[in-house]
């Protein structure tokens, strides 16, 4: 059928103002996580920098445990406590706090937000075992010459920490951008809604809903090529940005 489905996609106003939409999503979505792809860094700093051992194992246990649990469960937690007569708005009622319930996940306000901030809970202590295992591997002479040196614990943590766990970061951050566009579906599938349809679809969960929920299965596969070209753009700009910051390039 040549190029039928790529020109449909282009020369069809609704259908590219669609796509136009989806990209700014994932976009803004990926955009997001990237930048808040320090705080497993931050979060792995911290939790090394607990001296009570028992009080850091249970704190590591408790944020890696959502990792483990699929997004419909944490979505049936999400309605029980969020919905409109959930633990959280039956709460705010009885103590006089608000009259109505207050619409959390019926509602389109704040939708990329909300999104990052589940992804978040559910993948920091899980995104943070790589750089404790960084630290671990970090040699102790390091610390021990720059406290000869006069630097104090936090000042131990800006010039040897840190720059020691450099490399790692900017390898996870390779594997984020070079998945850009693959945001996945599963989390979007399960809180998308009537309500917050416009701003939570992003490209694989547009690209399911148009080959299965609208039959268009030539479509959809058209729509998704899309993410191998701004990949490819996404990866050899961030190795770019690695070879001017370390020397380096990682590809």
């Amino acid at each position: 059928m040549g190029l039928q489905w790529f020109e449909m996609m282009i020369q069809n106003p609704a259908q590219l103002r669609a796509v136009w939409q989806v990209l700014i999503n994932t976009f803004a979505i990926s955009g997001l996580n990237i930048l808040t792809s320090m705080f497993p860094l931050f979060f792995a700093i911290a939790l090394n920098e607990i001296k009570a051992r028992w009080f850091k194992n249970v704190v590591q246990t408790l944020t890696t445990l959502p990792n483990f649990i699929s997004w419909v469960l944490v979505y049936a937690v999400a309605f029980a406590m969020f919905s409109s007569s959930g633990m959280v708005n039956e709460t705010l009622m009885n103590l006089h706090l608000i009259t109505d319930p207050i619409k959390f996940l019926d509602s389109d306000s704040h939708t990329w937000l909300k999104m990052l901030a589940w992804s978040l809970w559910k993948g920091l202590g899980w995104g943070s075992i790589m750089y404790l295992a960084g630290i671990a591997g970090i040699d102790p002479e390091l610390y021990e010459a720059a406290e000869v040196d006069g630097a104090n614990r936090f000042q131990q943590i800006i010039h040897v920490t840190i720059p020691q766990l450099m490399p790692i970061y900017f390898v996870l951050l390779l594997l984020s951008v070079s998945n850009f566009l693959n945001n996945g579906m599963d989390q979007y599938f399960v809180f998308q809604n009537a309500f917050n349809l416009k701003h939570i679809q992003v490209l694989d969960l547009y690209v399911y809903n148009v080959g299965m929920g609208q039959n268009s299965l030539s479509l959809a596969t058209a729509i998704s090529m899309l993410k191998s070209l701004v990949s490819v753009v996404l990866l050899l700009s961030v190795n770019t940005l690695s070879k001017r910051v370390r020397g380096e390039s990682i590809i």
